[in-house]
């Protein structure tokens, strides 16, 4: 078999979300609010749309996919499956080295796929302003796409340091739209603080999303949207592993390892869950299924985190949810890839995880590019630094099926191209990244702060 893709046809794009959480082996832990009682639907309502609300507690198995948002999927679905011939070839493995290409999307990534519907069900509501965080700009560039097909404004806080480090994602968002403000910003109460005790503070996911959560608290006109992480996010990132699905059935094979790179959750979520429903609803083919989310050693909020209560956030805005953090104050270092750089991770993939029903490794910055480039310079995509995570991981898989001859099927996420992240990619070869694994101390004055509730 060639490295061609294998596609599907337009009509092939699923017509339902896959709900995982009607098939954990137990329901989640409820959101709490300030007062340590789960969380209301009316303080939820204050940020959200109804139809996001439902979503987001849904135990429903499927749920439909609106054909408005189906017709915009169109513009870059169903995307391709494609087996890596060349990389299999240069590493010498036995092994099927299949990826998800998302970096064919208007934004170039897996973003838009939640970006789209968050933006049609707000509209739907009458919101007519959003207000979002992003770190590396995936997200950010998708709302702000999304935001101007529905005629919706968008601002978004950018953390610090990928404003810095990534104008192109910057003006993406502002060719469709967006407002876009470095955080931590002096447009909030959040942002004035944090940059009163460090004015030179670098920013961090947690803090970008108080921000956006402050403003859209505070305006009956606006609501919030989230990239990652809440449930509702990964539910719209099933299209991924449920295309997937389809695309290895025309071929005759089935993954024995899905792998995904996992900040929030929605990458990883996205490619694996469809596949580990199969497992649950007792698939022949998925019995030994290996699910394998990869975070950096910078921020390792599963491979080093505390499975506890803590906010979404770095000001407690939003509830508290059961998951695996590092604390909601965690500032991680100024890795390039800006997209995992968040403390926590979701709490469906936090649970999964707990529960020993998916494994996570967490891998270093130097180890990623050099995966990256390999990957590049075989299958001719340059990859997101994000997606580089992935292809590490795919890659030291099919090594060891080099030296036990296994014929093993890898299928990885290719969440993006880094067509704008080039100068993380001119940093490399000047020598001037490094790798950095956060210290434990550092970890465990973090989590000393997590919520209490008596």
């Amino acid at each position: 078999m060639d490295s061609t893709s294998i596609l599907l046809e337009a009509n092939d794009i699923p017509t339902q979300w896959y709900n995982i959480a009607a098939d954990l082996p137990k329901p989640l832990a409820p959101p709490l609010g300030p007062d340590g009682q789960p969380a209301k639907v009316e303080q939820l309502a204050a940020i959200f749309p109804p139809a996001i609300i439902e979503q987001e507690m849904s135990r429903e198995r499927w749920i439909a996919i609106p054909d408005e948002v189906r017709e915009i999927y169109r513009l870059w679905r169903p995307s391709p499956l494609v087996r890596a011939v060349r990389l299999e070839k240069a590493l010498g493995t036995p092994a099927k080295l299949f990826f998800k290409y998302e970096g064919v999307s208007p934004a170039g990534s897996h973003k838009p796929n939640s970006a789209v519907p968050q933006a049609y069900y707000n509209r739907q509501a009458g919101i007519r302003r959003l207000t979002t965080e992003t770190g590396a700009g995936q997200w950010g560039s998708s709302i702000a796409l999304a935001g101007q097909m529905f005629g919706l404004d968008v601002r978004i806080y950018m953390v610090r340091v990928s404003y810095e480090q990534k104008p192109y994602r910057r003006l993406m968002m502002q060719t469709w739209g967006g407002e876009v403000f470095a955080s931590p910003s002096e447009m909030t109460e959040t942002g004035r603080r944090a940059l009163a005790a460090d004015p030179d503070n670098p920013g961090s996911l947690g803090l970008a999303i108080s921000e956006a959560v402050e403003e859209a608290a505070s305006r009956a006109d606006t609501n919030y949207s989230l990239g990652s992480v809440l449930n509702h996010v990964v539910l719209h990132q099933s299209v991924i592993g449920l295309e997937a699905k389809k695309q290895f059935d025309k071929i005759g094979l089935y993954p024995d390892v899905v792998i995904g790179p996992c900040g929030g959750g929605s990458s990883f979520g996205g490619i694996a869950f469809p596949f580990l429903g199969d497992k649950a609803a007792g698939d022949r083919r998925a019995a030994n299924l290996r699910c394998i989310a990869v975070e950096p050693t910078s921020c390792p909020s599963l491979t080093k985190g505390t499975y506890a209560y803590d906010f979404g956030d770095a000001s407690g805005f939003t509830p508290a949810m059961m998951m695996y953090t590092l604390g909601h104050d965690f500032v991680p270092p100024g890795i390039h890839a800006g997209g995992l750089r968040y403390h926590g991770a979701s709490q469906l993939i936090s649970m999964l995880y707990h529960e020993k029903l998916i494994e996570a490794i967490a891998v270093p910055q130097l180890a990623t590019f050099e995966a990256g480039i390999l990957f590049a310079r075989q299958e001719g995509i340059i990859p997101a630094p994000e997606s580089c995570h992935a292809i590490r991981a795919a890659i030291d898989e099919a090594l060891e099926c080099r030296e036990t001859g296994e014929e093993k099927v890898i299928l990885f996420n290719l969440t993006g191209h880094g067509h704008f992240d080039m100068s993380s990619f001119e940093r490399f070869f000047a020598g001037k990244l490094e790798d950095y694994e956060y210290p434990q101390d550092a970890i465990g004055r973090s989590l000393a702060n997590l919520p209490r509730f008596d």
